[in-house]
């Protein structure tokens, strides 16, 4: 693995984790960050949004993000509509959510049926409307979002989830919103989705998340621990285990969204958004066995250049150093992760996971292959 380098100007300072790896929530980050722009400090709870209702749309809303987001929308009095194509129940009553929560916003939600790649019925059925603010959870091209800029020439705003995949890969980090980018990384429609945001003239605001997590992930990120503790196995980690990354709870994410609406010092921004702390790849294993109540993790580490697994993923991060600096967010917009580490996952171990309500099925094929080569090699 390539040294890791910490940029010291202009960036967060970051002490390496101890090899004990006691801090489940990883590396605390001291900053000392200065912007051009005045530090914005709300008073009391974290809550910022447009001085008046908004008619939104939100292009996805009823998976993971969207299902966050739209209540907070919901809730601050702006008029939600979401666009999908039906594949999926408008609304659905979430873990933990009152029933009178629930009455309430499922009365207020209103819904767009339509496939965004059929750009003809996108610019008709949205210039129909005529929507103040977009936000656009599930974008991937930036093909999908000109019939939209098309059909609203009068959009307030254009609030858009990108990426941290976007920087390209270095050896200085955290990486920051002013870093280089890759124009040929898998995200590479997200990036030029904000070159066209840009172009274009509007009012947008691009959101970079490095790894979600949170009740009703559809990606098995800690799905993938969970299962493996469930079942009493050990826990495959890629290398030394000491690889570095960052996870963000999907309700704090969706609180940055919630912010930046109608927010001037969010015009034509761009924000990471994250948890607060890093971790290594053996510390969230044991971070997820502590917030699901099981005992301490069996991590057992392989060389994945010894192994062919084909097209299954053996494991559901990136081999390598990934983190994001939230400073910028944090002193421009005045947000804060609520969730450190553990309480994050706890809170998605006890409404997902402690429920039986797994989102896929275990597959420990890989597993098997990497515990199966260490079992020879240790005979």
């Amino acid at each position: 693995m390539a040294k890791m380098v910490v940029l010291q100007q202009h960036q967060p300072s970051f002490s390496p984790l101890s090899s004990s790896l006691s801090d489940f929530n990883g590396t605390k980050l001291n900053f000392r960050v200065q912007y051009k722009r005045k530090a914005y400090r709300p008073k009391g709870a974290l809550h910022v949004s447009a001085s008046s209702a908004k008619k939104i749309l939100i292009m996805g809303g009823t998976r993971f993000i969207g299902v966050f987001l739209s209540r907070l929308l919901v809730k601050d009095g702006h008029q939600v509509t979401l666009f999908t194509r039906g594949k999926a129940p408008i609304a659905k009553q979430l873990p933990g959510e009152s029933d009178e929560d629930f009455a309430d916003f499922s009365s207020k939600i209103l819904h767009l049926k339509g496939d965004r790649k059929d750009y003809d019925f996108v610019k008709s059925s949205l210039a129909a409307e005529g929507f103040d603010v977009v936000y656009d959870i599930n974008g991937r091209e930036a093909e999908e979002v000109a019939p939209i800029l098309d059909a609203l020439p009068t959009l307030e705003q254009f609030i858009f989830c990108s990426s941290a995949g976007v920087y390209l890969k270095s050896d200085l980090l955290p990486h920051c919103e002013t870093d280089a980018v890759d124009p040929k990384s898998r995200h590479k429609g997200k990036l030029e989705t904000e070159s066209l945001l840009e172009s274009r003239g509007v009012n947008w605001t691009s959101i970079r998340p490095v790894y979600i997590y949170g009740p009703l992930n559809y990606n098995p990120v800690e799905e993938w621990f969970f299962h493996r503790l469930k079942a009493g196995r050990p826990i495959p980690v890629p290398s030394s285990g000491i690889q570095i990354t960052q996870l963000g709870h999907v309700k704090d994410l969706a609180t940055a969204f919630q912010i930046v609406l109608g927010n001037e010092k969010a015009s034509r921004e761009v924000f990471n958004i994250s948890g607060e702390k890093y971790v290594t790849f053996d510390g969230l294993a044991r971070a997820c066995a502590k917030a699901g109540g099981f005992p301490e993790p069996e991590i057992v580490h392989y060389n994945p250049k010894e192994f062919d697994f084909g097209k299954k993923k053996a494991f559901p991060f990136r081999d390598q150093h990934f983190f994001a600096s939230v400073e910028k967010a944090k002193h421009v917009l005045g947000w804060k992760p609520e969730f450190d580490l553990v309480e994050g996952l706890t809170d998605s171990y006890d409404l997902d996971f402690g429920r039986g309500t797994f989102r896929k099925e275990a597959d420990f094929t890989t597993d098997d292959m990497i515990l199966g080569k260490n079992l020879v090699l240790q005979s």
